[in-house]
C-alpha cells in the first residue's frame, strides 16, 4: 500500500489522490470509501480539518507531513485501524479519543445508545423519577458519555476493569465537557456492591474464541480482553444476564449488544433468568445485535 505513493506529491490534492491509490489497492474498499479513508488519515496527520483540506487542494505539504502520510499508509495496509493512528474516532455526532487501549467504537453500538434512551425516557415518564444509569465495560466511554450528552440530568455511571481504558474515558468525559459523568475501576458489578439503577447497558465481549474474525488485521490491534471473554463467548452476557437483577431496581431495564447471530441465545437467557418484555432489535443491516428486556415488577410493559 504505502509503496504506491510517490515523493513528488507535494500539495494536499496530490498527497489525498496517492492515499486514495494506495488505500485502493490494499485492504480497504475503493471507491467513496477509501477516498473518504485518504481524506481523513491525511487531514489528520497533517494536523489540519476536513473543510481546510478541501479549500485548500494547493497548499504544499512538508517532507514530515508527507513521511508522516507515508508511515501511516504502511500501517494501515498491516491492518491498524485509522482510528489508532489519527487518535479520534466519531461516534453519536461526537469526537472520541481512542487509543489500543480500547475498542475502536463501531456504528451498531450507536444502537445500545438509541434504546437506552427510549427506556429511560419511559421509565422516567412512568415514575417521574431521574434515571440511574450504568454502563459496564465502558471502554472509551462512548454509550456513557453520548447518553450523558442527551440527557444530561440522567446520573451516569461507567465501569471498566482496565485502568488505562478509564483513563481514555475520563479524557474524553472531560473534552466532551461531561464531568458529571462518574467512572469507577473494577469488573463489571464489582465496584457497584449495594447499588441500583433503572438502566444497564453495556456492548460486553462476546466473540468466540475460535471464530476466524478474530483473524482480521484490524482485530488484532484491538485489545483482545474487549472483543472475546474466550471460550463460546458467552460468558460477558451470561454474568451480566445472571446478576443484573441484583442491580436494577424493580421495572429497570437491561439492554446489550451482542453477536448478529447470539440474539436467540441472549433473548433466552433473558427470559430464563426471569425478564419480561424481551425485545431483539434489528440494526440497520436486518441484524439482530441489540437486546433489551424487564426487570419486574411492573404494571405494563415499555415499547
Amino acid at each position: 500500500m504505502g509503496e504506491t505513493l510517490a515523493d513528488d506529491d507535494t500539495t494536499i490534492a496530490g498527497l489525498v489522490a496517492a492515499a486514495d491509490a494506495a488505500l485502493a489497492t490494499g485492504a480497504a474498499s475503493g471507491g467513496s470509501e477509501s477516498r473518504r479513508e485518504a481524506e481523513a488519515l491525511v487531514a489528520a496527520a497533517l494536523q489540519i480539518g476536513r473543510a481546510t483540506l478541501l479549500a485548500h487542494p494547493e497548499r504544499r505539504v512538508s517532507d514530515p507531513q508527507h513521511a508522516r502520510v507515508r508511515d501511516w499508509l504502511v500501517r494501515r495496509a498491516r491492518g491498524e485501524p485509522l482510528a489508532y493512528l489519527t487518535g479520534v474516532r466519531e461516534f453519536w455526532s461526537l469526537t472520541f479519543r481512542v487509543t489500543p487501549d480500547v475498542l475502536v467504537p463501531r456504528p451498531e453500538t450507536e444502537d445500545v445508545v438509541a434504546r437506552a434512551l427510549a427506556l429511560g425516557d419511559e421509565l422516567q415518564a412512568r415514575s417521574g423519577a431521574t434515571p440511574a444509569v450504568v454502563d459496564l465495560g465502558t471502554g472509551s466511554g462512548c454509550i456513557a458519555l453520548a447518553i450523558a450528552h442527551e440527557r444530561p440530568a440522567w446520573r451516569v455511571t461507567a465501569t471498566d476493569a482496565s485502568p488505562a481504558a478509564l483513563r481514555v474515558a475520563r479524557g474524553n468525559a472531560h473534552s466532551l465537557e461531561l464531568v458529571h459523568v462518574e467512572f469507577v475501576e473494577g469488573r463489571w458489578y464489582a465496584p457497584l456492591a449495594g447499588r441500583r439503577f433503572d438502566l444497564i447497558v453495556s456492548n460486553p465481549p462476546y466473540v468466540a474464541a475460535n471464530d476466524t474474525a478474530l483473524d482480521d488485521p484490524a482485530l488484532r490491534h484491538e485489545p483482545r480482553m474487549a472483543l472475546t471473554p474466550e471460550g463460546d463467548g458467552y460468558a460477558a452476557l451470561r454474568h451480566i444476564i445472571e446478576d443484573a437483577p441484583h442491580y436494577l431496581r424493580a421495572g429497570g431495564c437491561l439492554v446489550l449488544e451482542h453477536g448478529a447471530r447470539q440474539g436467540s441465545d441472549v433473548s433466552r437467557m433473558l427470559e430464563t433468568r426471569g425478564f419480561r418484555h424481551v425485545r431483539c432489535a434489528p440494526d440497520l443491516a436486518g441484524r439482530d445485535r441489540v437486546t433489551s428486556a424487564q426487570w419486574p415488577p411492573i404494571t405494563a410493559g415499555l415499547p
